[in-house]
């Protein structure tokens, strides 16, 4: 059975949307377990900070059905699907791994390529899952997280939040 890691962020009311997004991350995903929350400046556009998020669970369903249950919870959270790419979020729920699976289509690319350079991505899931082996990179995400430059990408520890994730 598949691990499969997803992205979570919103800058639009995140606390509110986010913790939905959880809750029925729960729902679909029995088993689901979050990384803590973090603040980061918005990426592509100027506004308001993003808190994000990195969930993980075991699933037997395909990817296109892993897929259209996330964008069930975004439609859930407010967000339409043709919102323009680089603009504020209610939410965007992004695979990350869909467990070793490597995949490059117009629809998906597997694992996302932004991945390794996103903090909002990787710091996130190196909490959650440090020892699990990249499977393009052949490192541990941990690893990649230590290469990783910090500095000029920040994420903020979100005190507790409703999703059993923050500092």
């Amino acid at each position: 059975m598949p691990e499969v890691y997803v992205a979570a962020g919103s800058n639009v009311d995140p606390e509110k949307h986010l913790g939905l997004a959880s809750a029925e991350l729960g729902r679909y995903f029995p088993g689901v377990r979050f990384s803590p929350w973090y603040r980061n400046r918005a990426a592509g556009f100027t506004g308001a900070d993003f808190i994000n998020f990195v969930a993980g669970f075991p699933t037997d369903l395909p990817l296109e059905a892993v897929l259209a249950r996330l964008h069930a919870i975004e439609g859930l959270c407010g967000r339409a699907r043709e919102a323009p790419r680089w603009a504020p979020r209610t939410m965007d729920l992004d695979i990350l791994l869909y467990g070793d699976r490597v995949a490059d289509t117009p629809a998906l690319r597997l694992p996302r390529p932004d991945l390794l350079t996103r903090a909002y991505m990787l710091g996130p899931l190196a909490d959650l899952a440090p020892a699990l082996v990249h499977p393009t990179a052949h490192l541990t995400i941990e690893a990649l997280w230590r290469r990783f430059d910090r500095a000029a990408h920040p994420l903020v520890p979100v005190p507790a939040s409703p999703a059993g994730g923050g500092a």
